[in-house]
């Protein structure tokens, strides 16, 4: 359990996993950078689930580096994946300025991305602030 109460789960179900799809949403999608973030994204029926992929180098730094990076935006991405207003296959690339930030700044520069490219409404806040008020 989280501390807003939801259980935090990400399964297999909602990740981009098979190169062929990360190829598809690279040559079909659009994309967009902000921050310590760029964006790829290609918009997919009502019925589907939304996917998520991320990519980090080597660039980045080391393996823990880059294994923290991977952990931030993909609790991004499920802290704020029902808030989305349709359905995507989203993948996540980090740029080397992720590395030594925090989880606020990574989903600030997350939210900010998303909203700029209409996915997320622009009243959308921080969901780490909203589960810490007590």
């Amino acid at each position: 359990m989280t501390a807003s109460g939801l259980t935090a789960i990400f399964p297999k179900s909602s990740r981009i996993q098979a190169s062929a799809d990360f190829r598809a949403n690279r040559e079909n999608g659009q994309r967009l950078a902000r921050g310590c973030l760029l964006a790829n994204w290609q918009t997919l029926p009502p019925e589907s689930p939304s996917r998520l992929g991320v990519v980090t180098s080597r660039r980045i730094g080391k393996a823990t580096v880059r294994n923290q990076a991977r952990r931030m935006m993909r609790e991004c991405f499920r802290l704020h994946r029902r808030e989305l207003l349709e359905p995507v296959d989203l993948v996540l690339v980090a740029r080397q300025s992720i590395a030594g930030r925090g989880f606020r700044a990574v989903e600030r520069d997350f939210l900010r991305l998303l909203k700029q490219t209409g996915l997320l409404p622009p009243s959308t806040g921080s969901a780490y602030a909203t589960a810490n008020t007590d």
